[in-house]
């Protein structure tokens, strides 16, 4: 067990370097002058020329990228063109709030799709197999912002129970105002759910018609204690990898429900660096989501030896 998660933490580094290379890439041959977008169209040339100089966008290619590199894995990921503040720290902040948002999301829609899942497989083709695979379909079938302006719409503006909007201080504890997590988490639990669920649901059909939980209820054992001990273990192998998956995708694709809400978290902080052409802030988002990407898929292997100890082998 132990050579595996050492290789795959190779892997892992491995992947984070070529995705660091192409990642720099794409932010270097971004259209636009990245001097010019913070003095503005009246600089002079002069002055752009000196800025240049100063971010060191004058510097080779393959210098930049290795300065940048070294200073990645030292923990310095640069400075904000843009707001002048140190990278690494304004990310950590936003994060915070986005796995604060992430968290509640999981904490819901986790044990809800697994449930969901075992009720629609274990009664597949019966009534209420049907309702929730139309109910999460529907969910899922409706992009985030149509389900975040409905939310507003009926908890907010028709009812007045809810505030429209997560808009707070960057710096501030999303946790002390937990109402303002309310509709993005919900938001997030619509289009997240059906993908869990639906998975749950497919391996818990298969598992049910497995030789050994045939031979399980042959053998006269009770039908909760075949499903929990027998079937469910193994009916939770392909949802773990949906789980690691949306961990990820939380984290990297709060985009859009966060512009939606004006939530301060990575999403927004993204789109902002993106407007303002800030470079290192790009490239510092990015290379955090995809190593949430990489080790939450390590979290997921792992996962698969504690629920199925015959995988360590």
């Amino acid at each position: 067990m132990l050579q595996f998660i050492i290789r795959r933490l190779l892997f892992m580094m491995l992947t984070l370097f070529i995705v660091s290379i192409v990642i720099f890439a794409v932010t270097d041959v971004l259209p636009g002058d990245a001097a010019q977008s913070i003095l503005g169209m009246d600089a002079t040339e002069e002055s752009l020329e000196a800025l240049r100089q100063r971010l060191g966008l004058d510097q080779p290619v393959h210098i930049r990228y290795a300065d940048w590199l070294i200073g990645a894995v030292q923990g310095d990921l640069g400075t904000s063109l843009r707001m002048n503040v140190a990278v690494g720290p304004l990310i950590m902040e936003r994060l915070g709030n986005s796995l604060a948002l992430a968290g509640l999301a999981l904490l819901i829609s986790v044990p809800l799709a697994i449930t969901l899942g075992v009720i629609a497989g274990l009664r597949q083709g019966k009534p209420e197999d049907h309702a929730i695979t139309v109910g999460t379909l529907t969910g899922v079938s409706m992009p985030e912002f149509v389900v975040g302006v409905i939310l507003i719409l009926l908890f907010s503006s028709t009812f007045s129970i809810l505030p429209s909007s997560s808009i707070m201080e960057p710096e501030e504890n999303p946790l002390n105002n937990p109402a303002i997590l309310v509709l993005p988490a919900i938001t997030l639990l619509a289009v997240t759910l059906a993908h869990t669920t639906r998975m749950t649901r497919a391996s818990m059909i298969s598992v049910m018609k497995s030789d050994y939980v045939r031979t399980a209820f042959l053998k006269g054992l009770p039908w909760r204690r075949v499903v929990v001990r027998h079937a469910l273990p193994n009916a939770l192998l392909p949802t773990i990898t949906i789980v690691a998956i949306n961990i990820g995708w939380m984290i990297g694709g709060l985009i859009v429900v966060e512009t939606v809400f004006q939530y301060p978290g990575i999403g927004l902080l993204i789109i902002n660096a993106i407007s303002n052409r800030d470079v290192p802030l790009m490239q510092g988002v990015a290379l955090l989501v995809t190593f949430i990407y990489a080790f939450s898929n390590l979290i997921a292997d792992i996962l698969y030896a504690v629920v199925n100890p015959r995988i360590r082998y």
